[in-house]
């Protein structure tokens, strides 16, 4: 499957802001056998001082930008088209619950991606008791890994509640977990939490999500937004999967990978600092559209000239 990504995402300063540094995780990810970057580009406005595009530990595309001028608005473009692999049905071959410390154990490596990354408190996870206790409730040691992980994610969708108004972006995980209320953002950092305290490790994801709107009606521009949800391991056969909380689901065709990370502090699709007085305002829009293309048009036969 084909799809065009639109993002804007759009500041404007009651001050204007005397000069910024800032960290942009926007572009979609290139992960063999699953999604592939045909063509992508951030737009800039204004246009800033310094700019330089890189690759953080995690594997992740970042674009440093900074400002040495004064600005009132600043405007984050991104346009991209991508290749989403359907990824096939996997029968259960993780271990017993109670057996992934020992296949956690054989795991020496210590690059990017690999499971010690994932396991212990991360700067906006530290572990609770709570997340433990949770987590034993909906699973038994004789589980496999992956049924564990699907049997949290099925229950948060069930305990909590999708509430925009509910937090923002700084509201501690266990805050949303007591409230039972919260964003995509709020139910993957719970089941994150919930994994890890039970010996599954668990990162978080950041991306896109197609949308599709109600039957008979069109789709809205900008309807779309950032989504975000989990990538736990299941051990070395299996390796790791992606799980959406928020719709109770294992990731799909219609997820669309940004960047992955410990938390959302990793993944953060702006991350900065400037300097000014006063309040601001943010805008975020997003389109995902299916690419559709036109078959080519059918060639003319060929007839003889007269006389031949």
């Amino acid at each position: 499957m084909l799809y065009d990504v639109t993002l804007e995402i759009t500041y404007d300063y009651a001050s204007p802001a005397a000069s910024g540094r800032h960290a942009l995780r926007l572009m979609p990810a290139s992960l063999p056998g699953e999604q592939k970057l045909l063509a992508g580009q951030i737009y800039l406005d204004p246009g800033p001082t310094e700019r330089h595009d890189r690759t953080d530990f995690f594997g992740n595309a970042v674009t440093d930008v900074a400002y040495r001028n004064s600005h009132s608005e600043l405007a984050f473009k991104l346009k991209a088209r991508i290749e989403r692999t359907a990824t096939p049905e996997e029968f259960d071959i993780s271990p017993p619950l109670r057996a992934l410390g020992r296949e956690l154990a054989t795991v020496q490596s210590l690059a990017p991606k690999e499971p010690v990354h994932f396991l212990a408190a991360s700067p906006r996870l530290p572990l609770d008791p709570a997340f433990a206790v949770y987590a034993q409730e909906h699973t038994h040691a004789g589980m496999s890994t992956l049924a564990a992980v699907e049997a949290i994610g099925r229950a948060l969708n069930t305990d909590l509640s999708f509430d925009a108004e509910a937090t923002t972006v700084d509201t501690p995980a266990l805050q949303a977990f007591e409230r039972r209320h919260g964003v995509c953002q709020d139910f993957s950092h719970i089941m994150i939490a919930c994994l890890r305290s039970i010996g599954i490790p668990a990162g978080y994801v950041s991306g896109f999500l197609r949308t599709l709107p109600p039957e008979g009606q069109e789709r809205l521009e900008g309807a779309d937004a950032m989504h975000a949800w989990v990538r736990a391991w299941c051990g070395v056969e299996i390796g790791w999967i992606e799980y959406d909380p928020t719709n109770a689901l294992k990731v799909g065709q219609d997820h669309i990978v940004v960047a992955c990370g410990r938390d959302y502090g990793d993944v953060a699709p702006v991350k900065g600092v400037l300097r000014t007085a006063g309040a601001q305002t943010t805008s975020h829009k997003v389109d995902v559209v299916p690419h559709t293309v036109e078959a080519p048009k059918a060639k003319a036969p060929r007839t003889a000239p007269a006389g031949t």
